[in-house]
């Protein structure tokens, strides 16, 4: 925060009414590409994210500057355009915030000044695009006095720029895990009607570790539009024989039963995960409610193999990071985790066998790809907030 501070000194020549803000990045447990198919989701805020400070401006100008990005500079844009421009590059996310607001019916009546430092590897899957939106969205509610937003709001305005404003057909579990997230708790989330309960993670044995593969993804490039589609299409051939809205509302024996009226078998693949994975997050959470954290690994292994063969989200590092971890003594359970082709993975394993996991893996990898991963053992922290 002082880095930002003296930075925003520099790029605005004070501080004086500067406030300071963290959003957190965010990790899913289980339940992968179930949120835009009406299912369940278990993700978790980390202690790791963006810090932004801010200040209003007396005209109309938006001013925006990361510490993670300086070639690009200050990217400048204006109330009176807030239309995306390829030259702004990463402010588009914040940008999409301030006409997501403006498209809700909230008037920004002045321009403000950000400058943000993220520790989030960008494109890992962690969620630095929501991380960033949802920490734009609590600037906005904090500096115009739009008391009458929630975090709730703020995290369907994110999604709602990103899909509308960034092109991502991304579905609301990042936004929301990022701004309604709990210290050492993961949320449990229906996101057909965002109802939603806390379970508390309790890991006395155990840590969550993130592995990063350094292959970066791109969700608006990549494949995800795609396999959005084909849920659909697999959903639009279920309703001619079933009375359900999204692929979330049935189980895995009435799937099977009537998988056969899906015409495409790649559509109907992507059903399967959708339903069984749904399954799977509901399961997952009754175990650990349980303390049967063996069970909530096995479930957390099926996952990434229904990701890998069913909905084809995973690649070769990533299968290479869980096939290695899965050989580890200690290791509960791994899958890739966040949108795919590329990013993550993430592991629960026993406290004595981290530091095991950590050479082993490390060493495989960079053997079997030549590249370096990167892992992190984290924590869980809460969801966005102002500091001052």
């Amino acid at each position: 925060m002082e880095e930002l501070i003296k930075k925003f000194e520099e790029l605005f020549g004070d501080s004086n009414g500067v406030k300071r803000y963290f959003s957190p990045g965010r990790v899913n447990l289980i339940g992968e590409h179930t949120d835009y198919n009406g299912g369940h989701v278990f993700p978790c805020a980390l202690t790791i994210g963006t810090s932004g400070v801010a200040r209003k401006r007396n005209d109309s100008k938006l001013h925006f500057y990361s510490m993670n990005l300086e070639r690009f500079d200050v990217v400048e844009a204006d109330l009176s355009d807030l239309t995306n421009h390829t030259e702004y590059n990463w402010a588009n996310y914040p940008l999409g915030v301030v006409w997501a607001f403006k498209e809700k019916g909230y008037e920004i009546p002045t321009g403000f000044d950000m400058v943000i430092y993220g520790n989030i590897p960008n494109g890992s899957g962690l969620s630095s695009s929501a991380s960033l939106e949802v920490l734009t969205g609590t600037i906005i509610k904090d500096l115009y006095g739009f008391s009458d937003i929630s975090p709730v709001d703020i995290a369907l305005y994110g999604q709602y720029s990103e899909n509308n404003f960034n092109g991502c057909n991304c579905g609301i579990m990042d936004q929301f895990a990022v701004a309604m997230g709990k210290k050492d708790s993961a949320i449990f989330l229906d996101t057909a009607d965002l109802s939603y309960e806390y379970a508390d993670i309790k890991l006395p044995d155990a840590k969550i570790v993130i592995t990063n593969s350094k292959v970066k993804h791109s969700l608006v490039d990549s494949a995800y539009n795609d396999r959005r589609n084909e849920s659909a299409a697999a959903l639009k051939d279920l309703q001619t024989v079933l009375d359900i809205k999204t692929l979330g509302d049935i189980d895995e024996k009435t799937f099977d039963e009537n998988a056969s009226v899906i015409k495409d078998e790649v559509a109907r693949r992507r059903g399967k995960h959708a339903v069984y994975e749904n399954q799977r997050t509901i399961r997952a959470v009754e175990a650990l409610k349980n303390n049967d954290i063996e069970l909530f690994g096995k479930l957390m292994n099926e996952s990434h193999i229904s990701l890998r063969d069913d909905y084809e989200t995973s690649c070769t590092e990533c299968d290479i990071l869980v096939e290695e971890a899965w050989k580890i003594p200690g290791v509960i359970g791994s899958r890739i985790t966040g949108g795919g082709f590329g990013g993550c993975t993430v592991s629960i394993v026993k406290n004595d066998a981290v530091d095991t996991f950590k050479d082993t893996i490390l060493k495989v990898y960079k053997e079997k790809t030549g590249i370096d991963a990167e892992v992190y053992v984290v924590d869980i922290g809460q969801g966005a907030y102002v500091l001052d």
